[in-house]
This record gives structure tokens, C-alpha cells and sequence, in this order.
């Protein structure tokens, strides 16, 4: 009995000097080391961090698995955690309470992963941290506040990532190097603090000049790890040092034009030219009748370091080219313009809108059938078909406006483009589009009418948008051709006449009556209203897709030309 007793006695003073291991993850190891109890997770297939991590674990180190995010509360548990690798993994996504629970962490390296940014304000539950390796990863803004929660750092890697511009105010805000600069004088006690930034794309543009100052005057306790930070952009300056870089400070563009006023003969080629200064490089783009020029050639070239060039080419002036063009120069402080005066010098042509459209000649074999394809609550989407003898250098000219304005506002389109859409329409307004080529007035057939909705709700109103009621009939018309759109108050007559112009036009089809060539339009996406003509203009759609409809448009051209 004595030596079972002796026997118990010697096991429990075994068990209290080698306390038992605690449990394990599977596809990990455990190990007790100079860091204290540690959990090595290398090479694993973990998609998300294990909830059942034992609680005496000092470090933990989980590498080159599928981790893809950093949950709330990912090692709460483990509150005795000070050194934390999550090198080489999928992560993305870092929630801003991830580190909850983590007073005691010293080390967080993330390494190698897929950050984009970081929410910075959850070090606040990691007060003593000393080192962040962040390196390798896809970050590209660090906000102005981003190391407010880390006074005690000693190491920062930011190095290899994707930051271009940053603001000096980043490091000026931090505590750290606030208290080593206290009363003007730098602490001699205070410790020393790495900091890696090097190998990221940074634009030295002014936006960079108050970092790169920052930079040249750093001296311990901060301290870079790579000194040489080098320019990615722009052009000129990459591949320079900080150190050999002068950066001037930004400036708001400033828009010129060497000619503002030009007037030429019809039929040649008009180059105008607009200098845009700004730092840094501003967008530029032109305007004719406040839409943006679409499909005429423009280059831009950089005349020196803070002035852009640009020229826009207006091929075979006519006199619809006529008018104010626009320069519009624009960077992150603000905006200039400068505006050209085009006139055109030649026999006077009467006005594009007369009340008899001039017809082609019968050389010009030009066919275009127009239709509005698609309504949207702001506005409306215009396509249209055309035959040419040259549809790779024909230029056409949008004419648009309300139905009763004389004038029409006249937007460009080049070749290989055959939809335009026309926005910020008026409610209960009737409007009237046209598409011609470029050197000619809209013709008969080229033209669409169509009357916009009045039911607006006040919220509708309060936001501008409008809607285009539901066109039930689209035919060609006498003298202008053009579509009906029918109001709430007007569809039912509207539907009367379209039922009667399609009775015209079978009865006439039917007695062999065809005359002038009579276009279609499909109607918008209608209701149960869009049947009106429908099989009427679904045989001529199919008929016009082939080329015996083709051939049949250009010889109703020829035809239509001699009787008129």
C-alpha cells in the first residue's frame, strides 16, 4: 500500500513539472519555443480562421493558405496573442474589429497578401503594437489619419505596394513622430523607428511635393529602410530619385487658344488649336452647342512639362461646321475654357430647316432610315441606317431641337457610328432629330417627331427626369416624315389616324400604287399598343436586311429624285 501511495505521489509532481499538452489543430503544429507556446499552420488548407485556437497560445503563424478575409473578432479568444503572422495568404478583406480583443500584440504581419486598404482605426484595440509589415500587398491610398492608432510602432513596411500620391500630412499626424519633434527639438532618447515606403509607383507630380520635401528632411529616431525612392511618372521625371527631383506646387489650369476668331472657304481642312497649362495634367476636351465633339480627330501633345496641346482636325469645313467650339481644361483644383469662332466663307445655302426639305441628287445614292431604338426615364436613344457610296468616310450631323425652333442645336458623329443618345429632355415638349450627312440639310424620310410625357410625379421633378410616353404608330409621313408619340390626353386619337394611315397604305400597296419610297420605324418598347403596323413594318425590316431591299431604296431614290 506504501508503494502505490509513494507511486501516486512521484505521478502528480511529474504532471505538475510537465503540465500535459494542450489539443492541437489538425494540419498544424504545435511547438514551445522562444516566443512561448506557438501554433505553426505552413502550407495548410484553411479557408478561414479556426474558432477553436487554444487560449494559451503566444504566437500564432498561419501561411500559405485560402484565407480570403479577417472576420470581427478573428482571435478575441487568444487574448495572451502578442506575435501574429498571416504571410502569403488570399486575404482582402480585413474587418475594422478584426484585432478586437488583442491588447497584448506586439508583431501583425501580413505580408504577401491582396490588401487594397486597410481599416486603419481598428489598431485602436492594438495599443502596444511595435511592428506592421504590410509589404507586398495592392494598397494605394494611405489617408491622411492612417497612423493616429499606432504611437508605438518601431517598424512600418509599406514597401511594394501600389501608393502613388500621398499627403506628408500622414506622417506630420502621427503621434510618434509628433512627440520626437516636442517644443522644436528632436527627443534623443527616443527610439528609433524603421520605415519602408520604397518600390511603389509614386507620381511625382505637385501633388507629391510636400511628401518628397517630408522625405528629404527625415533624420532619426525616423529612419528609412531605402532612402532612394525612386519616380514611377510622369514621362519626364521617371525613373529620378527624390532627392533629384524638383516639384513645383499645383496650379489651377488656365486654357488658351492662339486664334480665336477663324474664318476659311468651304471645303478645306480646319485645324484649331487650344494650350492648356495646369499642374498637374489636366483633362482636355471640346464642346460644340454644349455637347462633347464626338468622332473628329483630336491629338494631344505635351508642348513642356506643365502645358498640353491640343488640336482638333474639322475635315472639308462646311457651313454647318459654323460656330462657337469650346476648349474645357480640368484637373482636381479646378477648371478653364477657351472658346474658337468658326465661319465658313462662301455661297450662302438656305436655312437647314426650311419648310421644304432640298432633296439629293441622284448621284448621291444616299438612303438613311432613322428610328428612336430605346426610352429611358431621361431621355432617348437614336439609331440609324444608312447606305452610302463611301461608309467609311461619311461624316453625319444630328440636327436637334424643339419642333418649333428654327434653329437647331447640331452634333457631329463620324464614320462607323450609328446610335446617339439625347438627354435632359423637357416634359410635354414636342421635339423634332434629324440625321443627314454632314454637308447637307436633313432630307425627307431623315427626321423624327416625338412628343414627351406631362404625368411627372414630384419626385420625378425634384430629379429632373422625364419619361417619353410609348409611341403606338411610326411611319413616314408627307412633308416632314416623322413619328408620332402620343401623349395620355391625345392616344386615342392618335391610335384613330394610325389605324387609318395603315388602311391608306394597304389599300395602296394593294393597288400597285407605291409612288415614293416610304420608310419604317420600329416603335419603342411598347405595350400591348405596339402591335399597330406591326406586321407592316416587320416584313419591310426583313426585306431591307437583304439585298434586294437595298437595291429597291437606292432605285425609289432615283425615282423619288425625278419626280421631284
Amino acid at each position: 500500500m506504501d508503494t502505490i501511495y509513494a507511486a501516486l505521489v512521484i505521478a502528480c509532481i511529474c504532471l505538475h513539472a510537465n503540465p500535459v499538452v494542450s489539443y492541437c489543430l489538425s494540419g498544424c503544429s504545435c511547438t514551445n519555443d522562444s516566443y512561448g507556446r506557438s501554433l505553426l499552420c505552413m502550407t495548410s488548407a484553411l479557408r478561414r480562421i479556426p474558432e477553436n485556437i487554444p487560449q494559451d497560445f503566444r504566437k500564432v503563424r498561419i501561411e500559405n493558405s485560402f484565407l480570403t478575409e479577417l472576420p470581427r473578432g478573428s482571435f478575441a479568444r487568444i487574448g495572451a496573442l502578442e506575435y501574429l503572422w498571416l504571410n502569403f495568404n488570399n486575404i482582402t478583406v480585413m474587418n475594422m474589429k478584426s484585432l478586437e480583443g488583442l491588447k497584448n500584440l506586439t508583431e501583425l504581419r501580413l505580408q504577401g497578401n491582396k490588401l487594397r486598404s486597410v481599416p486603419w482605426t481598428a489598431f485602436q484595440d492594438t495599443p502596444v503594437l511595435k511592428i506592421l509589415d504590410l509589404k507586398h500587398n495592392r494598397l494605394d491610398v494611405l489617408p491622411e489619419h492612417a497612423l493616429r492608432h499606432l504611437p508605438g510602432l518601431t517598424y512600418l513596411d509599406l514597401s511594394f505596394n501600389q501608393l502613388t500620391v500621398i499627403s506628408r500630412d500622414v506622417f506630420l499626424n502621427w503621434p510618434l513622430y509628433h512627440s520626437a519633434e516636442q517644443n522644436g527639438r528632436r527627443e534623443e532618447s527616443a527610439s528609433n523607428v524603421v520605415l519602408a515606403l520604397h518600390d511603389n509607383p509614386w507620381l511625382c507630380d505637385c501633388r507629391l511635393r510636400g511628401f518628397v520635401q517630408f522625405i528629404r528632411s527625415l533624420s532619426p529616431p525616423v529612419i528609412l529602410m531605402n532612402s532612394y525612392l525612386t519616380c514611377r511618372g510622369p514621362q519626364f521625371m521617371a525613373g529620378k530619385f527624390f532627392h533629384e527631383v524638383e516639384i513645383k506646387n499645383c496650379m489651377k489650369p488656365v486654357a488658351t487658344a492662339p486664334i480665336t476668331n477663324i474664318s476659311l472657304p468651304l471645303g478645306v481642312n480646319i485645324t484649331l488649336i487650344c494650350l492648356a497649362k495646369a499642374r498637374p495634367d489636366p483633362a482636355v476636351w471640346w464642346t460644340y452647342g454644349l455637347k462633347i465633339i464626338r468622332g473628329f480627330n483630336e491629338t494631344q501633345t505635351h508642348v513642356d512639362e506643365d502645358t498640353i496641346k491640343s488640336e482638333l482636325v474639322i475635315p472639308s469645313l462646311q457651313l454647318p461646321d459654323r460656330g462657337t467650339y469650346t476648349c474645357t481644361a480640368n484637373n482636381f483644383i479646378g477648371n478653364s475654357s477657351v472658346s474658337i469662332m468658326v465661319n465658313a466663307t462662301g455661297p450662302e445655302s438656305s436655312s437647314p430647316f426650311s419648310s421644304v426639305f432640298p432633296l439629293p441628287s441622284a448621284e448621291e445614292n444616299i438612303y438613311i432610315d432613322i428610328r428612336i431604338a430605346k426610352q429611358t426615364v431621361y431621355g432617348i436613344t437614336l439609331e440609324w441606317y444608312a447606305i452610302t457610296q463611301n461608309p467609311s468616310e461619311t461624316w453625319y450631323t444630328i440636327h436637334f431641337g424643339k419642333y418649333d425652333d428654327a434653329k437647331k442645336e447640331m452634333i457631329y458623329i463620324g464614320p462607323g457610328i450609328n446610335s446617339y443618345s439625347v438627354t435632359d429632355l423637357l416634359p410635354a415638349t414636342k421635339y423634332e432629330v434629324c440625321i443627314a450627312l454632314k454637308n447637307q440639310s436633313p432630307r425627307r424620310g431623315q427626321c423624327v417627331v416625338f412628343v414627351t410625357g406631362s404625368d411627372i410625379t414630384e419626385l420625378e421633378q425634384r430629379e429632373k427626369l422625364i419619361h417619353i410616353v410609348v409611341i403606338v404608330c411610326a411611319m413616314v409621313l408627307a412633308v416632314p416624315a416623322g413619328m408620332y408619340a402620343c401623349t395620355t390626353e391625345t392616344r386615342f386619337s392618335c391610335f384613330d389616324r394610325c389605324s387609318e394611315l395603315c388602311k391608306r397604305r394597304r389599300h395602296a400597296e394593294k393597288s400597285g400604287k407605291s409612288g415614293e419610297r416610304q420608310g419604317t420605324f420600329d416603335s419603342l418598347q411598347a405595350g400591348s399598343d405596339e402591335g399597330l403596323c406591326r406586321d407592316s413594318s416587320e416584313d419591310k425590316r426583313r426585306r431591307r436586311r437583304s439585298d434586294d431591299r437595298i437595291q429597291k431604296a437606292r432605285a425609289d431614290q432615283r425615282t423619288a429624285a425625278g419626280l421631284y
